[in-house]
């Protein structure tokens, strides 16, 4: 099969780290072929879609990534496009979603782009409120500061459309940045954020959950460093291995069929004591994280549904 990973330049991934690097790894070993684009590098004409790809091959050992040269290869006559771009949610990546939705019946397209549009990453975590902390979106910086006082003092302000832990920043009542911090992530008054009851339980731990077609394929431990609030593995959180307890599992059934129903078929959501945090859907990470501590290969698992999944749509087209 051939696959398209539609991402930023492969010269940056991280090969020990990067998700994007072990579904190339993985999709090689199992006989496919990879090809790589930027998303500027899509074009249509008319309700046909190409790409100026490069094949892409990598390697545990230095040179990590070998790219052959450039050639336009149609996308809907490809067997499947990963959508790899690293948040935020801009201009630019509602463009490729909208270009790659007149393909998605063609070709499987992962995750869904009218799902990846929907499905903003702390936004989307609304639809399960009852799963999360107390969590206020506002860009008023005086209902931010009375949420703080009512939920105990302290809690998390982020950016809407942040990721890895960029500009998460903790707030307590009796910092006198407080107001300060408020006006500066809401632009005084003009721009929301999202203001999330403080959670302790972030001390022992940040679980990342990954969800392969609205079913559990394994779960990490992200710990902050002792100076951080932040668990994120980009900013130093520190992995180790975890399960997930019965309230957990319960939260992970319930949200999974949602995921699947919306073509959300790779996705990491963060629980913090057992509530819901974020729903990641743009370019989850952790599988190789995931792999390390559990000793298989969780990306092949991967790869081999999206195997399945366009053998079925290849039958239904043939069909």
């Amino acid at each position: 099969m051939r696959f398209l990973f539609v991402m930023d330049p492969v010269e940056k991934m991280l090969p020990d780290k990067d998700t994007s690097f072990a579904f190339m790894r993985g999709a090689r070993a199992l006989g496919h072929e990879c090809m790589h684009c930027l998303p500027r590098q899509i074009f249509n004409r008319g309700d046909r879609v190409f790409a100026r790809a490069r094949s892409v091959e990598v390697s545990d050992t230095p040179p990590h990534t070998k790219i052959d040269t450039e050639e336009t290869v149609e996308v809907g006559k490809l067997d499947a496009v990963f959508i790899r771009l690293d948040p935020p949610f801009d201009t630019e990546y509602a463009h490729l979603t909208r270009q790659l939705d007149l393909v998605k019946r063609e070709v499987l397209v992962l995750n869904d782009p009218q799902g990846l549009r929907n499905a903003n990453e702390k936004l989307y975590a609304f639809h399960f409120a009852k799963w999360m902390p107390d969590t206020l979106v506002a860009a008023d910086p005086e209902q931010i500061i009375d949420f703080v006082k009512e939920v105990g003092g302290r809690a998390v302000i982020k950016p809407l459309d942040g990721a890895g832990g960029s500009g998460v920043l903790g707030l307590n009542v009796e910092d006198k940045n407080l107001r300060s911090i408020a006006d500066i992530m809401t632009g005084e008054g003009q721009n929301l954020a999202l203001v999330q009851r403080y959670e302790p339980a972030v001390r022992q731990g940040d679980k990342r959950v990954l969800m392969l077609d609205g079913k559990l394929l394994g779960a990490i431990l992200r710990v902050p460093q002792a100076d951080d609030i932040r668990a994120n593995i980009h900013v130093g959180g520190r992995v180790e291995p975890t399960q997930l307890d019965a309230t957990e599992q319960e939260l992970v059934e319930e949200v999974g069929p949602a995921l699947a129903e919306e073509g959300l078929y790779f996705v990491g959501l963060d629980l913090i004591g057992g509530r819901l945090i974020e729903v990641n859907v743009t370019s989850p990470t952790g599988i190789q994280e995931l792999g390390a501590h559990t000793g298989d290969q969780p990306e092949h698992t991967v790869i081999r549904w999206v195997e399945e999944r366009a053998r079925s749509m290849a039958s239904g087209r043939d069909g």
